[in-house]
């Protein structure tokens, strides 16, 4: 094969293709257990308020209730793989060895969340989520429905490994 401009742009087009099917056809389960959010920044801050008062029947004065802002921030990180193809294989036009390996490149960023998500709920047990507590933990403080603190739980006592 010449190498030229045309030829370059259809050995990209065949690699993106061939890396964009198996991209979409790649099987993920993160997106049981997390939520894809969009970022157009270095970081992104996450705020809610806390626990909204229960309803309750209108009779006498309203019941003015202070509402809590929580929130967290994550920092961005950016992720890459870059490969070369030989000079040599395209002009010899021995590309076809290549798609499987461009194959495999697009399975692994669609995958890639995974990696991420489920190596933070292995560190749960010894990480601290927004509220000091570690993310899984038996004394998580909130408020009830009084506006009293009280712990909850968001532990399992299994009897094997989590």
């Amino acid at each position: 094969m010449i190498i030229n401009d045309h030829n370059l742009d259809l050995v990209y087009k065949g690699f993106k293709t061939v890396y964009t099917d198996a991209y979409l056809n790649a099987e993920v389960h993160w997106d049981k257990i997390a939520m894809q959010v969009a970022s157009t920044g270095s970081e992104e801050t996450y705020g809610w308020m806390g626990m909204f008062p229960q309803l309750r029947e209108w009779i006498g004065p309203r019941h003015v209730k202070n509402l809590e802002a929580q929130g967290f921030t994550i920092q961005n990180r950016k992720f890459e793989s870059t490969v070369a193809v030989p000079r040599d294989k395209i002009s010899d036009d021995k590309l076809g060895v290549f798609k499987p390996a461009f194959s495999e490149m697009g399975q692994l960023a669609r995958t890639h969340p995974e990696e991420l998500i489920f190596a933070l709920l292995t560190s749960g047990f010894t990480t601290q989520g927004y509220d000091g507590q570690n993310f899984f933990d038996t004394d998580h403080p909130v408020k009830d429905k009084d506006g009293t603190v009280t712990s909850v739980s968001n532990m399992s006592s299994g009897a094997g490994d989590a």
